[in-house]
């Protein structure tokens, strides 16, 4: 078992993957000829002359963004109808021939300087499925898509992630599945902006594996080594085979030590809960009563950016280019949510580590508490498997995994001391923050 664990333990992030688990929480821009059809998937025949927005303000989308307390914001550059957001020169179906600012438009820039302009990191979602490529398909296509990812990766500055949609109905169109060659789009993403991160069929980032905003318990970074390709996206492109299809990433255990006895290949694979702030990704007006709670939303936080996670929200501009009033009140409330608890930080938390790591002692004026943030360096790889919290020998919260991002939540208690005591763990534990929070803060409910 000692040397299971030596390979266990030996698995860690790069240099990207630690950029992306330190943001935890971006936004998703859904945005295109979608949300002027009022359909999710476009096929590719629409006029150009239908995207039209009369009041677009990408200015007003990453103010409220920002807000919300979020890093960074991918937009959707191009979706499965083929239709560029960016005057491209790789097709007549993009903006240059909308109505949009009379051709002279470009929504891929509008939103990267208004990233610029709110401290926000910018990245692009480029559908692999074009419907509307009539190159779609054959060999040729490799090439078109990996033109269009060269305009986006070297005319729009520094952008911090590729994200690819495994999507495909090519059959509905009486077209092949076209064979991707993947690993050419990942070579030629990080040669031209070397801190991108690959997200969704890719090696950096795996889906969690529903659209719910559902997590596992214990969520592991260190996974079986997959065919990053084919993890939702396989030669079958029959929606019915998608439970088939999507197997490996929606298992629900990914990473325990029984779990990974069945393998002897590993690799660093953290997960990204994707899900949108309404029921469809795009705007659609008569959805606007799904909006999700804020109770909803935050619940979500706690178990994927506060539960070794990346969250991922996406939050629909509508017809006029505009967020929806109602959705930016909510990521207000998101935003003074996530802010209140940094406020409530403690900041004189004394800490004592036994010798062996295996518990930490947090000693600060007495005052009711009720959350504890952890993390442990990850660049020692993912190692905690339970851990407890206790305070003057009560036992305030269990749990398992801790990651690069665990917001242990507990009963409100007035103390001057906690005691962190790691029960299970893959050999000695390296745990490099313990943040204890005032009461005072929003709780879930």
């Amino acid at each position: 078992m000692d040397s299971r664990l030596d390979l266990y333990t030996s698995i860690v992030p790069n240099r990207r993957q630690l950029i992306i688990q330190d943001m935890k929480y971006y936004a998703f821009v859904h945005y295109g000829m979608n949300t002027f059809t009022n359909r999710e998937w476009g096929d590719g025949k629409e006029s150009e002359s239908i995207f039209n927005p009369k009041k677009q303000n990408t200015d007003q989308w990453c103010e409220a963004i920002a807000a919300a307390g979020m890093k960074g914001v991918i937009l959707t550059c191009k979706h499965h109808d083929g239709f560029c957001l960016w005057p491209t020169k790789t097709t007549e179906h993009s903006i240059k021939n909308s109505p949009y600012k009379n051709g002279k438009g470009d929504v891929v820039r509008e939103v990267s300087e208004s990233c610029k302009k709110y401290g926000l990191k910018f990245g692009v979602y480029l559908s692999p499925w074009d419907r509307n490529a009539e190159c779609y398909g054959t060999p040729a296509y490799n090439d078109f898509y990996i033109a269009q990812l060269t305009e986006l990766l070297t005319n729009y500055g520094d952008i911090f992630m590729l994200w690819m949609d495994g999507a495909c109905g090519a059959a509905s169109d009486g077209k092949p599945v076209q064979k991707y060659d993947f690993e050419r789009i990942w070579n030629t993403a990080v040669e031209l902006q070397p801190d991108i991160v690959l997200s969704d069929c890719a090696p950096d980032v795996r889906w969690i594996g529903n659209e719910s905003g559902k997590t596992r318990e214990s969520e592991w970074n260190v996974v079986p080594k997959f065919e990053f390709g084919e993890q939702n996206f396989q030669a079958s492109d029959d929606m019915k085979d998608f439970q088939k299809r999507c197997r490996d990433v929606m298992l629900p255990d990914m990473g325990s030590r029984e779990f990974l006895a069945n393998f002897d290949e590993f690799i660093w694979y953290p997960a990204e809960v994707d899900v949108s702030i309404r029921l469809g990704w795009f705007y659609h007006p008569l959805q606007r009563f799904t909006l999700k709670s804020l109770n909803h939303l935050m619940k979500i936080y706690y178990n994927s950016a506060g539960n070794n996670a990346l969250m991922l929200l996406n939050i629909p501009p509508n017809k006029n280019g505009l967020l929806a009033k109602s959705d930016v009140k909510r990521l207000r409330q998101m935003g003074k949510w996530i802010k209140k608890e940094d406020e409530l930080l403690i900041s004189d938390v004394k800490t004592e580590k036994s010798e062996d790591g295996f518990e930490i002692n947090l000693k600060f004026p007495k005052q009711s508490v009720d959350r504890v943030r952890l993390s442990e360096d990850t660049t020692k790889s993912q190692r905690v498997e339970r851990f407890s919290i206790y305070a003057d020998g009560k036992k305030l919260f269990g749990g398992t995994i801790i990651g690069f991002s665990k917001i242990a939540v507990f009963e409100p208690t007035v103390t001057d001391n906690l005691t962190i005591k790691i029960e299970k763990c893959r050999k000695e534990p390296y745990i490099n923050k313990a943040e204890v929070i005032a009461t005072g803060a929003y709780r879930v409910k």
